[in-house]
């Protein structure tokens, strides 16, 4: 297993912490699955990392073409059982738990992250379908996904619409009924759908947000007109559906996954099945949404902490300069310069801190019978997208800074890591859109979840108090969230456009709050593991320093981004267009 990947011994940390009751087996099959993880995406995924970028997908007359070694890839993926991993036994799945499944996933995001957006996002349309489609659709389409032959899509915004998905224009008309259920016609274009055609699989499982038109011909204004609705590729009978590929969008990163513009309906209409009942689309889409915004976390985290790996690699084997007052001798490795050791915990602290934030919130999609385990996921979900994607980007930042002027060439891989990096802050809702979620349907409906959050940053600060090293950072811990609370207050009672002023510094504030709670408590844990002899000192060292420099260096931000919040600035709203 390559040296960048994330360690097998960090992820069995993680799964200890959030599943402490693991048995000995669990622990010898968590570490075989790992290791088999790890190898594959060693030796499948990592191997073609620069080629997938240099070779992007193209677009033939036949379709799209993606780099053959993707391919390979992926079928040595399904092989291994991945695709299958955290889907029931009954569906053909492995069974295993979304926490689990999340940490093998990162392995893979870790070694090719454009690789890996074709699972992500079959795993994720397959389980919207197992949970609102019929027993017939089941069978048809997410049985072949799950077993990793046909890959599946998301199909929801539009060239003019963004995403304001009450704006979009794609509409169905109601065209009979046959096994698979009520059957439509699609018309409409849908644009930036990652895996939206490729040569790989034998299908593609298209899941297209619609509106379906009133009796005279008009679409229905805003999101509670839209339905969802099944398009594949291929139909049953083995024709090819009414879908053109009208182009390819060539991003910065995430070179190897094909992102096209889909036109729906050039013909006659492109066949699609309703999904449970009109109109329930969005809300039905919003499953799979965050379950991809999660993973977009992950894979955030994981580029995060690729870069560090290989910046920390660096930083031990460059010999460039020497120590404070000394004019001679050898030069000494980078690691030993103060602020390469700065940009090296920051990486730390934010990378595995994102993974962490981001396992946490997997662990609580296995709670789904847990009314406040729900809650707390819908609150954090915003949190886990944002903060990992924007400070695991930093982090890749720092990877290229370190390498000096290296990494910034195209011969070290930091570089691509950035560019890959800087998709996932615009993927599935930029920071402004989850910062309106956070605000507007979480912490200001009052669900009761800041509460149940509240109270686990208690009792962690309780449990750091009665340890001499860790004290100080309880009574920080404290303080900072007395300041996030009074600042959801004052917004609880602000007009709505300074609330939208105002609500990308307090995700801010808020992320950095939940990860000052998370970094607390993982360095408790690993200081109790250390005991146990279940890591060694090294480890539950290295998670301490980091926690410090989280709370030393990165808590303080806070208030700061709070100042504007209290004072319930117009500087932004208030500004005319001519000021620009």
């Amino acid at each position: 297993m390559d040296a960048s990947l994330i360690p097998i011994e960090d992820l069995q940390f993680l799964l200890r912490w959030l599943d402490p009751v693991q048995s000995e087996d669990d622990r010898e099959t968590v570490t075989a699955i790992l290791n088999l993880a790890g190898q594959l995406a060693s030796d499948a995924f990592l191997t073609h990392y620069k080629d997938s970028d240099r070779t992007e997908p193209e677009l033939r007359s036949d379709g799209v073409h993606v780099l053959p070694v993707i391919g390979e890839a992926l079928r040595a993926y399904a092989d291994a059982g991945f695709f299958a991993a955290g889907f029931a036994a009954e569906l053909g799945g492995l069974g295993l738990s979304s926490v689990f499944s999340s940490a093998i996933f990162a392995q893979f995001a870790a070694a090719n992250v454009a690789t890996a957006a074709y699972p992500m996002l079959t795993g994720a349309n397959a389980r919207l379908i197992a949970n609102f489609g019929s027993p017939a659709q089941i069978d048809h389409f997410v049985l072949p996904m799950i077993a990793g032959k046909w890959f599946g899509t998301m199909c929801l915004s539009e060239p003019q619409a963004g995403s304001s998905l009450a704006d979009i224009r794609t509409r169905a008309v109601a065209d009979g009924r046959d096994g698979l259920g009520e059957c439509y016609r699609l018309a409409g274009n849908k644009m930036w759908i990652s895996g939206g055609d490729q040569d790989v699989s034998a299908n593609i499982v298209h899941l297209v947000l619609a509106k379906i038109p009133h009796p005279d011909g008009a679409l229905p204004e805003g999101t509670q007109g839209i339905s969802l609705f099944i398009v594949p590729k291929i139909l049953p009978e083995g024709t090819r559906n009414d879908i053109a590929v009208a182009g390819l969008n060539h991003k910065m990163g995430y070179r190897g996954t094909a992102n096209c513009l889909l036109n729906f309906g050039e013909v006659e209409g492109a066949t699609g099945w309703l999904v449970g009942e009109p109109g329930r689309g969005l809300a039905q889409m919003f499953q799979m949404m965050n379950e991809a915004r999660i993973s977009v976390g992950i894979g955030a985290a994981a580029l995060a902490i690729r870069g560090y790996r290989l910046s920390l690699g660096y930083a031990r084997e460059r010999l460039q300069g020497r120590h404070p007052g000394e004019r001679s001798g050898p030069p000494v490795p980078i690691i030993e310069h103060a602020d390469v050791k700065r940009m090296l915990l920051a990486q730390k602290a934010y990378a595995e801190g994102a993974l962490a934030l981001c396992l946490f919130c997997a662990s609580l999609v296995d709670r789904d019978n847990d009314v406040d385990a729900s809650a707390l996921l819908a609150l954090l979900t915003p949190v886990a997208k944002t903060w990992s994607s924007e400070y695991g980007l930093e982090a890749n930042d720092m990877a290229i800074q370190i390498h000096g002027g290296y990494g910034y060439t195209r011969d070290f891989d930091v570089e691509q890591l950035y560019r890959d990096n800087r998709l996932n802050p615009i993927h599935e809702g930029t920071t402004a859109i989850q910062a309106a979620d956070l605000l507007g349907r979480k912490l200001l409906r009052d669900t009761g979840a800041l509460a149940l959050l509240l109270a686990k940053v208690s009792e962690c600060a309780a449990r750091a108090s009665d340890d001499h090293s860790f004290a100080s950072h309880g009574r920080a811990l404290s303080t900072a969230w007395e300041t996030v609370e009074e600042a959801v207050a004052i917004m609880g009672t602000a007009p709505t456009d300074r609330v939208l002023d105002n609500a990308v510094p307090l995700l801010s504030a808020f992320g950095h709050g939940v990860m000052g709670w998370l970094w607390l408590d993982l360095a408790l844990a690993a200081r109790d593991a250390a005991v146990r002899g279940e890591v060694p000192d090294a480890f539950a060292r290295g998670k301490g320093r980091a926690c410090r420099y989280f709370f030393e260096y990165e808590l303080p931000k806070i208030s700061a981004w709070l100042t504007p919040v209290a004072a319930m600035s117009d500087v932004c709203s208030g500004a005319a267009t001519d000021e620009f």
